[in-house]
C-alpha cells in the first residue's frame, strides 16, 4: 500500500470519518440509550454521547533537559518530529468534526512526548498498513496507530511502549454468543476485523483449529476502515466484531444492539520505529517523565483508559503472550 499526500490523506480519511461517524451514530438515528459502558473504559468522563474531549493535556508540559539530551544530534539539529498517524476510531485515535484535527490516546501522547523533547510535531495522517514499512525508508521518524508489540513485527520494528491495551470482541445485543475465551468458539462465524492488524494475524493463524475440532471454519471478514467493521455487524453480514479492547469498549456505547463481549488479550502497546533507532531512549525517558509529572496519568483519565496505564515505559519488550487455549 503506497503512501498517499498529505492533502490526498486527509480528504480519503474524512470521508472515512464520516463513515466510521455514520457507524457510531447509529444509536442517534434509532433512538434509545447507549449500553453501559464498563468502569474506566469508556469515553472522557461528562462528555456527550458522541462528543470528544478536546482539553490540551500537553499545553503545561516543559521541556525534559534529560530526556532530551538523548536526542540524535542531527534530530536536535532540525528542531522537528516527522511522525506518520493512522487515524482509527476512539479513544486510540479520530477526527474532530472538522475532519482535519486528530485527537486521541496516540495524539495526545505524541504532543506531550515532542514538547517534553522539545521538538515541533510535524504529523502526516497515513493508512495504518503502510506506516510501519515507510518507517524503513526513513521517511518518518516514529509511527503511531495503537501499535502492538508482537514478537513477528520486533524483528523490523523497535517500539518505545505508553500503554497496554489488546484484543477484544463484540457482537450485536441478540447475539447468543458469550465471551470468547477460546476461538473455536468462533467456528462457522464471520468474524469482522481491521486490515493489517494483530487481530487479522490472530484470526488467520488459528483458522485451522475448528478442523481440529471437527467444526466448520470461521470467515474472517477483513476492512481497511473501522467504520466498515461496525457497519457489517450491524448489517448482519458478519456475526462479530474483533478489534482494540479500547476501541470496542468505546465502540458499544456508542451503538444501539451491540454488546462488549470481553477481552481476549493484553499487548503492550508503543510509537513505532525503524530496528535500531536512536530515537528510542529519548522517548522512553519522555514518557516515564510524563508519568512522573502527572501528563501521563491525565491523558489517561481524559480518554477513560485508566486500565491501560503501565508502571514504566520500555523499549521492544517481548510479546506479552497469548492465551493458551
Amino acid at each position: 500500500m503506497s503512501t498517499r499526500t498529505s492533502s490526498g490523506t486527509a480528504r480519503t480519511a474524512f470521508a472515512f470519518a464520516l463513515i466510521t461517524a455514520a457507524a457510531l451514530g447509529l444509536t442517534a438515528c434509532a433512538g434509545g440509550e447507549p449500553a453501559t459502558a464498563p468502569a474506566g473504559a469508556s469515553g472522557a468522563p461528562g462528555a456527550a454521547k458522541g462528543a470528544l474531549p478536546t482539553e490540551d493535556v500537553a499545553a503545561a508540559v516543559k521541556k525534559n533537559e534529560a530526556a532530551a539530551k538523548l536526542l540524535p544530534a542531527d534530530v536536535r539539529q532540525r528542531g522537528s518530529l516527522r511522525i506518520a498517524s493512522a487515524v482509527g476510531t476512539p479513544p486510540s485515535s479520530a477526527y474532530l468534526p472538522d475532519g482535519r484535527t486528530v485527537v486521541g490516546v496516540d495524539a495526545d501522547f505524541s504532543a506531550a512526548v515532542a514538547k517534553a523533547l522539545g521538538l515541533e510535531l510535524k504529523r502526516e495522517v497515513v493508512g495504518f498498513e503502510a506506516i510501519l514499512p515507510a518507517l524503513g525508508s526513513g521517511k518518518y521518524d516514529v509511527g503511531t496507530g495503537n501499535f502492538g508489540v508482537t514478537e513477528e513485527r520486533r524483528k523490523t520494528i523497535d517500539f518505545v511502549t505508553y500503554v497496554n491495551d489488546g484484543q477484544g470482541f463484540a457482537t450485536r445485543a441478540d447475539s447468543p454468543l458469550k465471551a470468547v475465551t477460546d476461538l473455536t468458539q468462533l467456528c462457522g462465524l464471520k468474524v469482522a476485523t481491521g486490515a493489517g492488524t494483530t487481530f487479522e494475524r490472530t484470526l488467520e493463524q488459528n483458522k485451522g483449529r475448528c478442523a481440529e475440532a471437527g467444526k466448520p471454519p470461521y470467515e474472517v471478514n477483513v476492512f481497511s476502515e473501522t467504520g466498515a467493521v461496525w457497519m457489517a455487524l450491524q448489517q448482519g453480514r458478519s456475526d462479530v466484531v474483533m478489534s482494540t479492547i479500547n476501541g470496542v469498549r468505546y465502540a458499544v456505547t456508542q451503538q444501539k444492539n451491540v454488546k462488549f463481549l470481553n477481552e481476549y488479550r493484553r499487548l503492550d502497546v508503543g510509537f513505532a520505529f525503524k530496528k535500531g533507532t536512536p530515537l528510542a531512549p529519548a522517548f522512553q525517558a519522555a514518557v516515564n517523565g510524563l508519568r512522573a509529572d502527572g501528563t501521563y496519568d491525565r491523558i489517561l483519565k481524559k480518554w477513560g483508559v485508566t486500565a491501560s496505564g503501565i508502571e514504566e515505559s520500555r523499549i521492544s519488550p517481548p510479546e506479552i503472550p497469548a492465551p493458551k487455549k
